[in-house]
């Protein structure tokens, strides 16, 4: 993997141990030499993230749209910062630029932005694994949420297989590294969705 896309909050969130997992991940990616792409921003978890990826000589891109960019969120500081036209371009410039997604503890634009991308893996648009960081149990009902649907039959289990969640980042990263795509043949079972 030369570079992991990293989806989480424009908040720094209320506990210092989000911080700190982001400062543990930054310098997980500078020392497997992994570049960083994220949204961009200076604020909350993804100013944390770029700053200290930055911090320990690591490439850190940036992806933000116009209009983020001029309420004077945006990093100025990147390896490389590029400024698009909307949301969507942002995505799917992100998602070509990377090897594999991480969810970082964040809002509606994280799970927006991840739960797109696996739905993309789902669709077999892309072929990258995505990852959950469930630092302090921050996902868990999500994942909880995940399984609900699987025993509800909307959600099939080999789906569900392609949200990766580890408590910790190394083990995540290890799980990322290791994860192969699997060909889904009949997706659109109506009896199996």
């Amino acid at each position: 993997m030369e570079r992991i896309c990293v989806f989480c909050g424009s908040s720094a969130g209320n506990r210092p141990e989000y911080r700190a997992a982001a400062e543990e991940l930054a310098a997980e990616l500078v020392r497997r030499s992994i570049g960083l792409v994220y949204g961009g921003g200076n604020v909350g978890l993804m100013g944390v993230l770029a700053d200290a990826v930055l911090k320990a000589g690591g490439e850190a891109v940036g992806v933000i749209p116009e209009n983020l960019m001029a309420k004077e969120v945006g990093h100025n500081g990147l390896t490389k910062l590029h400024v698009v036209h909307s949301m969507h371009e942002r995505k799917a410039l992100m998602a070509d630029l990377s090897d594999a997604f991480i969810a970082l503890p964040g809002g509606f634009g994280t799970l927006e932005e991840f739960c797109e991308i696996v739905t993309w893996s789902q669709l077999g648009l892309h072929a990258k694994p995505c990852g959950i960081l469930n630092v302090q149990g921050y996902y868990s009902p999500l994942l909880a949420m995940f399984d609900h649907a699987v025993e509800e039959r909307f959600l099939r289990p080999e789906n569900r297989a392609l949200v990766l969640a580890r408590d910790s980042v190394s083990e995540l990263l290890q799980a990322l590294d290791g994860w192969r795509p699997v060909r889904f043949e009949k997706w659109l079972d109506r009896e199996t969705r």
